[in-house]
């Protein structure tokens, strides 16, 4: 099992850094983290570096397929079908013919003499001829009783026409459907002819009656299976085959024979035959004459002796000591049991090695008595070919006589028999005491000729076994190593590279099946496989030929748990392992173990029953009917955590297999009820392990799904109040369960079945009064919004959608009016109107509202709509979210929502103002916070009012405040709703899901002007399809809007959009059968009207005849794929470290020379940090011609990189090495805003790009790398980590400063907080109030205090900050000694808690935390002003660039200062071009940054990069020889 220091977790353990090279071990806890510098300090020549930073954040799988489940290798795109195939072969009956007619030859066969004689063991000439035929009958049936005691056998000897006619037709009828065996023993009559007859007799046996093959077809039907025992016996096979095709194919032409009837075709049956049709059986005297029958029947026997006839063996083993082997065939403990049971092993072991898997399934997995003939015709094929005799089948099978295993089988058949005299108690020092001595009577004795048949004899026979003479010791029997070495043989081809992937070809895992994926399809899914693993032209090692062994070992109690053990390693190599260890057969033995009470069992059986659920969730159907369910719910429920290892991990494992039961299955949810599953999962949820809460919340949702009764008994217990209270929690996997919960509580679908949309909301909830429900129902939805709608994880913000897509759908009437709502205030503000009591919309709520009857409805109807509103303008700051999946499922629920108000009576009311577009008054002095995320014909504006749109100028409605914040906020970001109305009622139809699909992946080789750039990377998996609330245009428009007013008036609308939306609540509080009903009516038709069009209205009192919604298609609700992609982590390797994580893989090794690279440079520049402090620095290193003004550089430390950012809104990565761009792409923020911040994370590794931009969106790439060849750059991440902007004529747009010990991103800018998300939980952890109406110009955390940071701000001031501190009390020092602008803020490098700060009117301060309130010292560096500065990390050197202004605009000087030396020393001035033409006709380049110039330093190298207006960035460096 796992490691028990180890964590389950959904994807790789970000927190955990992988093991050295030289060993394996455990992952170390989070205290064994070295930082780089005490790595370098205690790192030794022969120790190798670890290969990776303790933390790569944004690096984990949720980041790389944000949700979706991962497209499976086309290795694996067919899965394999383990179960029996509807049509399988089950033997019922069995006819036995023997044609012997003993003592008469037949004409056609010369015996020689001596000759094989034994029919069935018995020599039919040591007694009369009818009792020999009687005794060979018996002993044929109980020889077939061996291999199933389910069967009747009826021997048919010598028989006649008319009886072989009347037996044969009797079996078919008694076995219906069911195959018939029929076994043919012809030794007694003349061969079968080339045309397919077989003999028998007449009444009288003086003649030989021929019977073709078409008659006996005719009187056993099909199925069947055949055993052709007797010389030429091909004859009969190969026209058996030809009479059955012929046969099938005439009734082919008979409709309603096949298929409809259950009949099988007459080609679907079995043949073993014992030769060739030019062959004829041997008759070697020392083997019996069916030596063909009695491999089938005894395999054991005649596998003994033909051991003896091949080998020698010491001490004079003959074959009368073999006969009295003792044991028993079933009982494994004895020797004879024991050779069985390794025979069973070792012949399904070649059958699986050798044979296809649909023939293996079919001969080996289907019927037992099928499964033993073709496992005992291997050893008939290794005998009977010794003697020029060539058994064969049909279907016909591959050579299998010379298998390495049989080896292996004659090395345990030795070692059992040489311990054969002990066991007999022989004496072998005396040679001539070479038979065993009698025994008294009453003991058991082995029947001469038949090994280990032992009888009980009291009437005739006297019974006798081997006992120990007198004062000897019984002998105690050696079992075999077989089992034991065979385990260690498959424990060694886990341990050494079970796992690792290889090359297709004959030592890689056979293919499943045939590829149906087109090669377009096939190349987009190695695309999107690639990023994930890298490896995606590889496949899985050949299997292991243990595997059917471990099967067999599973019977074993001593061998048991190991054999367990090694299977739950195989099974964790991945879903191809899994399925291979179902086509084995193993599920009714890994079923039959739930019933086993061993505790050491639990957890490796939780562990495979996992891998198995999560594989084939077909299984759930047997997990119910054999009640194995009750195992899990046991251990869910367990208090005692001591009683299981683990037990919160296994505890979510159970939680998996019983949401995996509850899904799709009603049976399932209600088993899991009975067992207070949902008890123990609520419990759960407030477990310390993630993994437990994240899967108890999961299981709920399953047991919630479309079951009203589960949802009561939530409710009742609180349920959905606790998993709100899991939207706080620091797993980001977490807070997706309860949203998913969530969502399937308020209708969402959580089945497997795509085309299942759910509906139906929270059910009856009989328990509660209708409003009760409703007011439940709006806070639950209310408290989630508020919760998840700042997540920086977009995988939250897409399950938000989905549970909010439900809300939506249920409550149509009330949306329908906050559109409306909206779109009157939009439309009086952006007229330029101002605030009063006229307006249409302040009106029509002020009249609804004087309709309630007293002063508490009024107040909890405002406040129904208020919490409505918040939901709805969350809705709009979705749709214009910068994650382009999120972005697509709140388009289609607001477009939903517009569609429906403009099918709804409000485009009709008198003085109506949806029929037309407002004209725009107002001239907005900023633009850019339109939405451009949205490509289609319904184009939202890309301009943005300035200031509060909750201002004086701006019309409000009333509602709480806390909406009209978010109101105000969300105006600003998204575009005019009104031109998105204009647009629909110009009849304009939606976009189709084509018009929104991602943008093909930008490469390197597809690079255009940056001019050109259309849009950002694209995530690595955006499978979100925007939905249109109207289907394809066909003949008249459906989208225009009604041009007839009507009287009457907005009120009444509202009054009656809430009267439908709860006659729809009182439809779903229905009896369960009518709720269903109502549900199937109207939620999974996908053109269905809306309930206003129905009699709704009338029954509610208000007759408009509304009609709203009839050409709105039903796009709601959303589908969420969570679950399954949740699921995926029980099928991923949880037991062995990841790719990168492998000592010798191309990964690792990659990591390895990065970190040795690494801790190279960081020696290097440590050791040049001290003289640079005195040289010069104006040593040109290279010169990059970029295409527009620099705004923004940072350089990578390792890599010799740099990222640009332009006023363009272009990102490009440089060599400036080489003076070559690697790559460039678009940033994606909204027009008229810059890229006001640069970061890179994860540089140890890799490097991740962040950038910032004015519009307050933090975006994450990766890929950006060309020479490493990860596939196109993608877009990690991306949300908006400033909401509330302040609106400036000159502001700083969005700074931002990462730490990377910590994980900690600062961000702020154009606000009055200072927002501190946490890269681990991806959640904003505080927000530091600054205390300034000022914007933030600039931030630098404390290198030796990542708890403490400095900003400088825009009115001069300086603040040092303490995040440990509360967020009012969080400012611990202020300076404000600046007159201007702050430009810049960095911490000296060599000195403690000294930060140095500078302003545009060319003052440079150091300041003393541990002083005064004033400046340590004072530079003043440029007389016409500082356009940028920056200070190096590593060595206490800083450098300004002067201004550009109307005056000096032709250069700009360069200043390179040391922190340490006097004011008016600099160690280098140098001027530089600004390449401009003419003096700047404004005073910036860009509305977000204030300077001229960009001036980075090096992180690491003593180098430092400035950009200049020509587009020219200079990457200059120290003189250090």
């Amino acid at each position: 099992m796992k490691p028990s220091g180890s964590k389950f977790q959904v994807g790789p353990d970000p927190r955990s850094p992988p093991p050295p090279p030289h060993e394996y071990r455990a992952r170390p806890p989070p205290n064994e983290e070295e930082s780089p510098e005490s790595a370098i300090q205690g790192s030794t020549a022969d120790t190798l570096p670890e290969p990776a930073p303790p933390i790569p954040y944004w690096s984990t799988k949720r980041h790389l397929t944000c949700g979706n489940p991962t497209p499976a290798p086309s290795w694996s795109a067919k899965p394999t079908a383990w179960r029996p195939a509807p049509g399988k072969l089950k033997t019922s009956y069995a006819a036995l013919v023997l044609c012997l007619n003993i003592d008469v030859d037949p004409p056609d066969v010369v015996k020689t003499n001596p000759c094989a004689h034994l029919e069935c063991w018995v020599d039919p000439h040591s007694m009369p001829s009818h009792k020999a035929l009687e005794a060979i009958g018996n002993n044929l049936k109980h020889q077939f009783e061996c291999l199933s005691l389910k069967i009747p056998y009826k021997p048919i000897l010598d028989p006649s026409y008319e009886d072989l006619r009347r037996f044969c037709q009797s079996l078919r009828r008694q076995a219906q459907d069911d195959a018939v065996l029929f076994h043919y023993n012809g030794h007694g009559v003349p061969k079968p002819t080339s045309s397919g007859e077989l003999w028998c007799f007449n009444r009288d046996y003086t003649q030989y009656i021929p019977v073709s093959l078409q008659e006996v077809q005719n009187w056993l039907g099909a199925p069947g299976v055949y055993i052709w025992d007797c010389s030429a016996a091909g004859h009969l096979l190969t026209n058996f085959n030809i009479f059955a095709t012929r046969r099938d194919q005439e009734m082919q032409l008979q409709p309603g024979v096949y298929g409809s009837s259950g009949k099988q075709p007459y080609q679907s049956s079995l043949q073993l035959a014992a030769c060739m049709a030019h062959e004829q059986l041997p008759s070697c005297p020392e083997l019996p004459a069916d030596l063909f029958t009695s491999c089938l029947t005894s395999p054991i026997d005649i596998a003994l002796r033909f051991f003896l006839m091949n080998h020698q063996l010491p001490n004079n083993i003959t074959v009368d000591m073999v006969l009295q082997l003792p044991g028993d065939l079933k009982d494994r403990k004895t020797p004879l049991g024991e050779l069985n049971w390794i025979f069973t092993a070792i012949t399904d072991t070649i059958a699986w090695t050798t044979f296809d898997h649909e023939t293996f399934t079919r001969l080996y997995r289907c019927d037992l008595l099928i499964a033993c003939l073709f496992r005992n015709f291997l050893l008939a094929e290794r005998i009977m070919k010794n003697y020029s005799c060539t058994p064969h089948t049909s279907p016909a099978l591959p050579p299998t006589n010379t298998h390495p295993l049989w080896a292996t089988w004659d090395l345990a058949v030795d070692t059992c028999l040489r311990q054969l005299p002990n066991l007999l108690y022989i004496n072998t020092d005396d040679s001539k005491d070479t038979e065993p001595k009698p025994v008294p009577r009453g003991a058991n004795v082995a029947v001469p000729g038949r090994i280990g048949q032992m009888y009980r004899q009291q009437d005739k026979n006297a019974p006798a076994v081997p006992v120990p003479p007198e004062g000897t010791k019984p002998y105690v029997y050696s079992p075999s190593r077989f089992f034991s070495d065979q385990l260690t043989a498959f424990e060694v081809w886990i341990s050494r590279g079970g796992s690792a992937l290889t090359k297709r070809g004959p030592m890689s895992l056979p293919s499943s099946g045939e590829r149906v994926a087109s090669d377009e399809s096939l190349d987009r899914k190695l695309d999107l496989q690639q990023p994930l693993n890298g490896l995606h032209h590889l496949v899985p090692r050949k299997p292991p030929d243990q595997l059917p062994i471990v099967l067999q070992v599973l019977l074993s109690q001593p061998h048991r748990l190991r054999a367990l053990i090694l299977l739950s390693q195989f099974v964790d190599l991945g879903p191809w392992a899994v399925n291979l260890v179902l086509t084995i057969g193993i599920f009714p033995y890994i079923s039959k173990l739930l019933q086993a009470a061993g505790q050491d069992l639990r957890p490796v059986l939780i562990f495979i029953w996992a891998r198995i659920m999560a594989v084939d969730p077909s299984v759930q159907n047997d997990l119910f009917a054999s009640h194995g369910y009750k195992y899990f719910s046991t251990i869910l429920g367990l208090r005692d955590e001591h009683a299981l290892p683990n037990s919160s991990e296994h505890k979510a494992m159970c939680s998996f297999i019983l949401s995996a039961l509850a899904r799709d299955f009603v049976h399932g949810q209600n088993a899991c009820r009975q067992e207070r599953v949902f008890d123990n999962c609520y419990d759960a949820l407030n477990d310390g392990d993630f993994l437990l809460r994240q899967w108890s919340a999961l299981c709920i949702a399953q047991m919630w799904d479309a079951n009203d009764e589960m949802k009561i008994y939530g409710v009742d217990h609180g349920a959905q109040d606790r998993l709100v209270g899991l939207l706080s929690d620091d797993s980001v996997e977490v807070r997706c369960a309860a949203l998913y919960a969530l969502g399937t509580f308020f209708g969402a679908s959580g089945s497997a079945n795509a085309q299942k949309r759910g509906g139906g909301g929270t059910g009856m909830m009989s328990q509660l009064e209708e409003t009760v429900q409703f007011r439940m129902e709006i806070a639950v939805a209310t408290g989630a919004t508020l919760a998840i709608r700042e997540d920086a994880s977009p995988m939250c913000r897409k399950e938000l959608l989905v549970m909010l897509s439900c809300l939506v759908k249920e409550w149509r009437g009330y949306f329908i009016i906050c559109a409306w709502l909206y779109w009157e205030e939009d439309r009086k503000w952006r007229l330029g109107g101002s605030v009063d009591e006229d307006d249409l919309a302040s009106q029509a709520v002020a009249e609804w509202l004087d309709d309630c009857p007293d002063d508490d409805s009024r107040e909890g109807q405002r406040v129904l709509l208020s919490s409505f509103f918040t939901i709805f303008v969350c809705l709009l700051d979705f749709s214009a979210d910068p994650y382009s999946e999120v972005t697509t499922h709140a388009q289609t629920i607001v477009d939903y929502i517009v569609a429906l108000l403009l099918e709804s009576p409000f485009s009709r009311v008198d003085s109506a103002t949806l029929r037309s577009a407002p004209t725009r008054n107002r001239s907005p002095e900023r633009q850019g916070y339109g939405a451009r995320s949205r490509v289609s014909s319904v184009q939202m504006s890309p301009s943005m009012p300035p200031g509060s749109p909750g201002g004086a100028g701006r019309p409000a409605l009333s509602r709480a405040d806390t909406m009209t914040s978010t109101f105000s906020n969300t105006l600003k970001r998204t575009g005019s709703f009104a031109n998105a109305l204009k647009s629909l009622a110009n009849g304009i139809t939606f976009p189709s899901a084509e018009d929104v699909r991602a943008a093909p992946p930008i490469t390197t080789q597809q690079l255009r002007p940056e001019t050109e750039l259309p849009r950002p990377p694209s995530p690595n998996l955006n499978i979100a399809n925007y939905a249109s609330p109207y289907p394809p245009p066909a003949g008249e428009g459906t989208n225009s809007l009604p041009c007839e007013p009507s009287d009457f008036y907005p009120s009444d609308v509202m009054q009656a959009l809430i009267a439908e939306d709860m006659e729809r609540l009182r439809a779903r509080r229905r009896t369960p059968h009518e709720a269903h009903h109502y549900q199937s009516m109207y939620a999974q038709s996908p053109m269905v009207p809306s309930p206003s069009s129905s009699t709704f209205s009338m029954e509610s009192g208000i007759i408009l005849g509304l009609g709203t919604g009839k050409n709105v298609r039903e796009t709601l609700p959303l589908k969420s794929v969570y679950y399954d992609w949740c699921c995926e982590y029980f099928k991923e390797p949880q037991m062995r470290q990841a790719e990168a994580d492998e000592p010798g893989s191309t990964e690792y090794n990659y990591q390895v020379w990065r970190q040795q690279r690494n801790e190279k440079v960081m020696v290097e520049t440590m050791n040049q940090s001290e003289p640079a402090e005195t040289c010069r620095w104006d040593r040109s290193v290279a010169t990059i011609q970029t295409a527009s003004y620099p705004l923004t550089v940072a350089f990578h430390s390792y890599d010799q990189h740099v990222v640009v950012a332009n006023d363009k809104d272009t990102i490009s990565v440089w060599d400036w090495s080489k003076r070559k761009r690697l790559c460039h792409f678009c940033n994606g923020n909204p027009r008229g805003t810059n890229i006001t911040a640069l970061e890179i994370v994860n540089q140890d590794i890799g490097g991740i790009i962040v950038s910032g931009s004015a519009d307050g969106v933090v975006r994450l790439y990766r890929n950006y790398d060309p020479t490493l060849q990860q596939g196109p750059i993608q877009m990690v991440s991306s949300w908006r980590a400033l909401n509330e902007l302040i609106y400036t004529d000159h502001g700083a747009g969005m700074i931002m400063d990462w730490n990377q010990p910590s994980g900690v991103l600062l961000v702020g800018g154009d606000s009055r907080t200072v927002k501190v998300w946490d890269a681990q939980t991806e959640t904003s952890v505080s927000d530091l109030d600054t205390n300034s109406n000022a914007p933030l110009t600039s931030m630098s955390t404390d290198p030796r205090s990542s708890q403490t940071f400095v900003a400088g701000f825009a009115d001069g001031a300086l603040k040092v900050f303490d995040r440990r501190l509360d967020d009012e009390q969080a400012i611990v020092r202020s300076y404000a000694e600046h007159n201007s602008w702050v430009q810049n803020v960095r911490w000296q490098p060599v000195a403690d808690r000294q930060p140095m700060s500078a302003s545009l009117d060319g003052e440079v301060k150091l300041w003393d935390m541990r002083g005064r309130d004033v400046a340590a010292q004072t530079w003043d560096m440029q007389s016409v002003g500082i356009a940028a500065f920056d200070m190096h990390p590593l060595t206490p050197v800083f450098a300004t660039t002067s201004a550009v202004n109307a005056n000096h605009w032709r250069s700009q000087r360069v200043l390179v200062q040391n922190a340490l030396n006097a004011p008016d020393t600099s160690l280098s001035s140098f001027m530089l071009s600004t390449g401009l033409g003419s003096s700047p006709t404004r005073t910036f380049p860009a509305p977000y940054v204030p300077r001229w110039t960009s001036l980075t330093f090096h992180p690491r190298e003593m180098l430092y990069a400035i950009g200049a207006p020509d587009g020219n960035l200079r990457i200059m460096g120290c003189k250090l020889t």
